[in-house]
This record gives C-alpha cells, structure tokens and sequence, in this order.
C-alpha cells in the first residue's frame, strides 16, 4: 500500500485505488500542507481533495513528458470525434 504523499505535484500518474480496481490516470494539480487536488481522467473527468495520508493501492507508474505529450494528443483527438458525433445527432 502505498499514499497520495508519495505523489508529486505536476505529475501524471497511473494508479489503483483499490486491489481490484481499474488501472486510472490522474494528475496533481495542486498541492498543500495536508492534502493533493486530484484530477481524474476518468469519463467524466473529475476532481475531488484526498488527504495526503489516503491509501492508493498501488502507483504504477509517473508518466514521462511525452507519454503525457502523447496521451494528450489521443485525449483531445477523442473529445474532438465525441463533439462531431453530437452535432451530426442534432
């Protein structure tokens, strides 16, 4: 078992909160005394505060800068092709 503590500021991640959880990249986006602010790239994406002492199962690994570069590139590929299907919906 590992904490949030061990996350750094900036970075992306891809963790398990739980043994038997699915594999979830996140990023912190913030960080104070106590806790991190947590961006999930989840669908949909989500943010929520965790304590710097909450249990992540497992960190499996920091993404480099362009394994981040990459994904982004896919991400906002996806959001483009999920805008167009809404519009030939309409």
């Amino acid at each position: 078992m590992y904490t949030y503590d061990l996350l750094e500021n900036g970075c992306y991640y891809l963790v398990k909160e739980e043994e038997d959880s699915a594999i979830t990249l996140i990023k912190v986006a913030v960080e104070t005394d106590h806790c991190l602010f947590i961006q999930r790239f989840d669908d949909p994406t989500e943010t929520e505060w965790k304590l710097k002492k909450d249990a992540l199962f497992d960190i499996i690994e920091c993404l480099s800068d362009e394994a981040v570069k990459l994904w982004e590139e896919h991400y906002s590929n996806e959001d483009e092709y999920s805008e167009e299907e809404e519009e030939d919906d309409d």
